[in-house]
């Protein structure tokens, strides 16, 4: 049957949006070129006219002219049309691939769901309430064990009343031990001469010097 009636060719892949907007992409810039092209012949023949005179020379350029502006016109709507189906095709791809992208957070959103159920299950919270009560039955355990070490005996009952008694005592027995005798010493110097060098004074009978001294009589 197939040699009668033939294979079908194998049918290439589908074309996609992305594809099409690179065609349209590159027809329009094909028309721009020929836009460009025949914007150069415009100038030149309005270059022309302006240095030729009335006259049926100036009107064939001018017709040619007429003529190269009205492609021009025809090929700028097609590039306006191009324009509109690429943009058209661009805003339907953004969209797509908006759904597709929407589609891939609620798929991975529904994977981490499940995978936090399935991870739930596996921690029971009365089993949380039973470690944490473990654990603090324990430290109080260890704190009495350390009371238990720290523990102290065979000292003696002292009444705390002669405890603050000696307390307070303590300051009057620091007092008691301070060094004084500086201050004799210093009782038993000189008094400061009040009088002038070379003056003499008398002093309970006593004639002395301008230093204070008891003066010697010169025998």
């Amino acid at each position: 049957m197939n040699r009668i009636f033939g294979t079908g060719k194998p049918k290439g892949p589908a074309p996609n949006l992305t594809d099409c907007i690179g065609t349209v992409d590159s027809r329009t810039e094909s028309v721009d070129k020929k836009i460009d092209k025949l914007d150069a012949e415009l100038v030149k023949y309005k270059d022309q006219m302006k240095k030729m005179r009335d006259g049926p020379s100036k009107n064939m350029v001018k017709q040619k002219a007429m003529r190269v502006l009205k492609q021009k016109r025809m090929y700028e709507g097609q590039r306006n049309n191009l324009m509109q189906q690429s943009f058209n095709m661009e805003q339907a791809n953004y969209t797509i691939q908006t759904l597709k992208d929407t589609k891939t957070t609620v798929d991975a959103m529904k994977g981490g769901l499940k995978d936090m159920k399935k991870a739930y299950k596996t921690v029971k919270l009365d089993q949380i309430e039973n470690i944490q009560d473990q654990l603090e039955d324990m430290m109080e355990d260890a704190n009495d064990i350390q009371d238990a070490l720290g523990r102290s005996y065979g000292t003696p009952d002292i009444n705390e009343d002669d405890l603050e008694a000696e307390l307070s005592a303590l300051g009057d027995d620091f007092l008691m031990d301070e060094d004084t005798s500086y201050l004799d010493d210093a009782a038993t110097v000189p008094s400061i001469p009040e009088s002038l060098p070379g003056a003499r004074s008398n002093r309970d009978g006593v004639m002395v010097d301008e230093f204070g001294l008891p003066q010697i009589s010169a025998s």
